[in-house]
């Protein structure tokens, strides 16, 4: 009989009928795509799996759905087809129905059950493919059955972390050219114009890209002046940090360079990650009449070597006189000033950003591009950036109710030890910045990061507690307590921040503001230790005869936040009252309700006097003033109860050097 595994030791060919079922769906899909309903039929007739898959997950109802043949896909879903399978990249015949933009099968996949936004893997819905493809009566009917015109691509962490998805179906049609499709996705279906992706590019920013696939043509120069007359965000920047002014003039499209510098928010001397300005890239691409508008709107001519650009190129003469009249002169290499940074984690992109030209906000130097974002937020994210040289932590918010809390706060609490100090800030245009001590990590991140975190958790929520009770020294409830609040600097000192949603402490709401920051405070998810238990119902039962006010004073001294030498001192105490320093206090004293605590049969420190104490140790503490010459005599032996423990503690405490060296 011929071995199972043949001299290789591998396993052998899969069996005949496995081979003969792909073969058959190979047949299936090919009859779906390039043969008749006829065929199909006697396939299925023959037994057919109807739903298996062939490469890459496609099935006979995919294929069938996207060769557009309505007829093969009513019979495949009456023989059985599942009308909810999913392709390995989790798309389903009701999103490539979207693509090929048939609307009566997006009507038959939702009488189907299709759920209207579902997305596969990475993140396309039905409506979004439509946009893409340009298919208007799909996108429309998708629209009216209920489809979320500003959901964004929802992609996984590990995406979301490359800044990958959050394209919405307007940025699609943009991209692609579609013009009537945009007019129609914000005339008519209200699509937000601002909304940005996950790498912070909107829909402007979309309509300026090219690709290989996808050039710049008059339809995508019309998307981007209809954009503009709408009222479009114009401070917004491509992957390379290019904003929508240098894309214009990479463009070269004289029409939507005039509508961008017409929007008065525009800086035009920004630049990109290779602190290229628009008036280099005009430069560069020789186009005197863009650069004449930018030299005319105030461009500096002072940045960057303008004039040994322009004499790179022959024919540049009309440039480099138009440049000449403007003030630029050629500039000779200049040493570069070193700078030190003391930030650890930082530090790199601090001396990139510290050598890089940008243009000034007041005394604030910034680059909002995700090379230098500390963090995402709601408002605008935190980035690094320089405030009159210093190193510091910027964080941008439109200006609003919650940024006006968030500078107060800040401005109110300046002499403090726990909080994070502000340093300074700047407005421009619609946003606050708030230039605030660079830190190197939130606590969420450093026990992430430090599986053998050097600070113990215990000081840590102690500094917590101070910074809390600090704060509400200065008058503010903080509302909003969570490790990612909670900042480390590089000399691993700990500091509260975030205050956007700080409440002033008022006399009628003082007990309910102090109360929810306590309660906010209860650390989770801390096992067997009973301190800690007794912390978090003190946190959140607070004692009814102690003022709010009081009560973070009263817990800073909790147990739990006592050192060894604290807990010891306290130990000696106890074994000091009279009821345990009574001799045989387990058998004596019944009435005693904190002897009858102590001495409980399942107490925790059960077989003490045999597992965890030596034996000499025993004998030698067992008669601390018995007579030498009769060793025995009134000889102490200690009983396996905890009273007894804390009459050795209080015994090693009193009489420990009365004791021999050995």
């Amino acid at each position: 009989m011929e071995s199972q595994y043949n001299h290789h030791h591998q396993e052998p060919a899969k069996p005949e009928r496995e081979d003969l079922s792909a073969e058959k769906a190979e047949e299936l899909n090919n009859a779906v795509r390039f043969g008749t309903i006829e065929t199909v039929r006697q396939l299925l007739e023959k037994g057919t799996d109807i739903n298996s898959k062939v490469s890459d997950g496609w099935t006979a109802l995919h294929s069938a759905v996207q060769a557009n043949k309505e007829e093969i896909v009513h019979l495949l879903l009456e023989k059985g087809a599942d009308p909810h399978v999913k392709k390995d990249n989790g798309a389903t015949p009701f999103i490539i129905a979207g693509i090929t933009g048939n609307v009566n099968l997006l009507k038959i996949f939702l009488e189907k059950g299709a759920d209207i936004n579902e997305c596969d893997v990475n993140g396309f819905t039905a409506f979004m493919e439509a946009a893409w493809y340009g298919m208007e009566a799909a996108l429309r009917f998708l629209y009216e059955n209920g489809a979320d015109v500003n959901l964004g691509r929802v992609v996984d962490e590990e995406k979301k972390a490359l800044n990958k998805g959050g394209v919405t179906a307007l940025m699609d049609a943009a991209r692609q050219g579609h013009f009537t499709l945009v007019k129609a996705l914000v005339k008519e279906m209200n699509a937000d114009m601002n909304i940005c992706d996950n790498q912070g590019r909107n829909a402007l920013i979309h309509a300026l890209l090219v690709t290989e696939q996808k050039g710049w043509d008059r339809g995508k120069e019309d998307i981007a002046l209809f954009l503009l007359e709408q009222g479009v965000d114009v401070n917004k920047r491509d992957e390379n940090g290019k904003t929508t002014l240098i894309l214009a003039v990479e463009r070269q499209s004289q029409a939507v360079v005039v509508a961008i510098l017409e929007r008065n928010d525009v800086d035009v001397d920004d630049a990109d990650k290779n602190s290229r300005t628009a008036l280099m890239v005009a430069v560069e691409t020789r186009n005197h009449d863009i650069a004449k508008m930018l030299c005319e709107r105030g461009a500096r001519t002072d940045i960057g070597n303008l004039l040994e650009i322009a004499s790179q190129t022959y024919s540049n003469g009309r440039i480099i006189t138009l440049l000449q009249k403007y003030g630029s002169s050629p500039i000779p290499s200049q040493p570069r000033v070193q700078w030190t940074p003391t930030s650890k984690r930082w530090g790199s992109k601090l001396q990139d950003l510290y050598r890089r030209y940008r243009p000034m906000i007041g005394k604030l130097k910034i680059f909002e591009y995700s090379d230098f974002r500390i963090q995402r937020s709601s408002q605008g994210g935190v980035y690094l950036g320089f405030y009159d040289v210093e190193a510091v932590a910027v964080k941008i918010f439109c200006v609003s109710e919650n940024s006006e809390r968030e500078k107060t706060c800040l401005e109110k609490c300046r002499t403090s030890n726990h909080l994070v100090k502000v340093c300074g800030w700047e407005q421009w245009k619609a946003c606050l910045y708030l230039c605030l001590t660079l830190c190197e990590m939130t606590l969420e991140e450093y026990f992430k990061v430090n599986d053998n975190a050097n600070m113990k958790s215990k000081d840590i929520l102690k500094t917590v507690f101070m910074a809390v009770n600090e704060l509400h020294g200065f008058g503010f409830g903080h509302q909003d307590l969570h490790p990612s609040n909670i900042l480390i600097d590089v000399s691993g000192k700990v500091f509260l921040a975030d205050f956007d949603k700080s409440r002033k402490i008022t006399d009628d709401q003082k007990d309910c503001i102090i109360s929810e920051d306590l309660q906010a405070k209860c650390p989770e998810d801390v096992a067997d230790c009973m301190e800690i238990e007794d912390l978090h119902r003190s946190l959140k039962l607070p004692d009814k005869n102690t003022q709010a006010s009081e009560q973070l004073g009263h817990l800073m001294n909790h147990p739990y936040f006592w050192n060894e030498e604290m807990k010891y001192m306290f130990l000696t105490k106890v074994g000091n009252e009279s009821d345990i320093k009574t001799y045989k206090t387990k058998h004596q004293n019944s009435t005693s309700e904190i002897l009858k605590a102590l001495n409980h049969e399942e107490h925790p420190f059960k077989g003490w006097t045999t597992e965890k104490v030596h034996q000499e140790v025993l004998d030698c503490m067992g008669g601390p003033f018995q007579d030498k010459k009769k060793p025995n005599k009134n000889k102490r032996v200690f009983e396996d109860c905890v009273t007894d423990l804390l009459k050795l503690i209080r015994d090693l405490d009193a009489h420990y050097s009365e004791k021999s060296e050995q």
